[in-house]
């Protein structure tokens, strides 16, 4: 398969692939990341001690809470990253391509943004309980020992409507992330890989780029978020309102931006690992589909059960056909 067809192939044909990369791409950037996400997550905690810089709230985390504190609460990202981001580039794949048809290729960054909500609201659908749990492990003097019991206190305690209770907040700052992200991306792309082929530094760097810059934007919104997933004693809120205001009453105008230092640098390789590893594996998935353009494979010449019915039914017919006799004219 050429490198230009794996990204032009019906997506009616590769939503196993796309959902195969995707899941792989999304665990492989939250668990590399994850130890820096912790530590944004810290940064964006209303209480003042120890978490006003990245050094100093890692260096606090290691010394006061041990080695592998950064990394507590990980499986939760195994378990919520790899489904909803399985869904997210499946969803985004068939919107783009649904989407590009209808307009017939015109208004391409209208097409990637709104291809990137749709996506977003299947994300955040699927990822939203294990969001909370995990920033619940990652949080100070967090009660809960492991990912099992945080979920069951929460849900025995607050009911399954704290699961979702950051919903709302998480889709207000995923649609315009993912629509800013992916339009940066398609952006960068056509500029540093305008042959759309597969160029692991062209998918990185694009990433990065996009990572960035949607990242820095939206942080107000990932405060309000952090504040509605970890409800501390201190700052209770039950709207995205209500966790506004709490932040503006606790630390002022800026505390919108609490963490915008780390969170940067967590999407930056983040996005990074996420769309090379995306590209990388639905790159070398699509080179093993049969193509017309190589000729039938293997998998292609051993005939469908459907297939061998039609064929043994035409069978009798066939050869009734052949044995007939001929006539001639003498």
């Amino acid at each position: 398969m050429n490198f230009e067809d794996y990204e032009t192939l019906p997506t009616s044909q590769n939503f196993t692939t796309h959902m195969t990369a995707g899941a792989i791409a999304g665990v492989m950037e939250h668990c590399i990341m994850y130890p820096l996400d912790s530590v944004k997550t810290r940064m964006q905690s209303l209480r003042t001690a120890h978490n006003s810089t990245i050094v100093e709230t890692f260096r606090y985390m290691v010394q006061r809470e041990g080695l592998l504190r950064p990394v507590r609460g990980m499986s939760a990202v195994v378990l919520g990253a790899g489904p909803a981001h399985a869904c997210f580039f499946a969803t985004y794949e068939h919107s783009k391509q649904t989407l590009a048809h209808l307009t017939r290729h015109r208004h391409e960054h209208l097409t990637h943004g709104l291809s990137g909500c749709l996506a977003s609201l299947v994300h955040d659908a699927v990822s939203n309980p294990a969001e909370v749990v995990k920033q619940r492990l990652q949080m100070l003097n967090s009660q809960y020992r492991g990912v099992w019991e945080c979920a069951r206190h929460v849900y025995r305690t607050e009911g399954l409507r704290a699961f979702y209770r950051s919903y709302a907040t998480q889709v207000a700052m995923n649609v315009p992330f993912q629509a800013l992200h992916l339009v940066t991306y398609e952006w960068c792309q056509s500029r540093l890989n305008s042959a759309r082929t597969y160029d692991p530094r062209a998918h990185a760097l694009s990433g990065a780029c996009a990572g960035a810059l949607a990242a820095a934007a939206t942080t107000p919104l990932d405060v309000c978020k952090t504040v509605l997933n970890t409800q501390e004693s201190t700052a209770r809120a039950d709207g995205l309102i209500e966790a506004a205001t709490q932040v503006w009453r606790v630390t002022g105008p800026l505390g919108f931006f609490k963490g915008v230092q780390a969170r940067v640098l967590y999407q930056m390789p983040a996005a990074a690992i996420c769309w090379l590893t995306y590209e990388t594996i639905k790159h070398a998935l699509a080179k093993i589909e049969p193509s017309e353009d190589n000729g039938p494979s293997v998998a292609a010449s051993t005939p469908s059960p459907l297939a061998a019915l039609r064929l043994a039914a035409a069978e009798p017919h066939v050869t009734h056909v052949a044995s007939a006799p001929t006539l001639t004219r003498s």
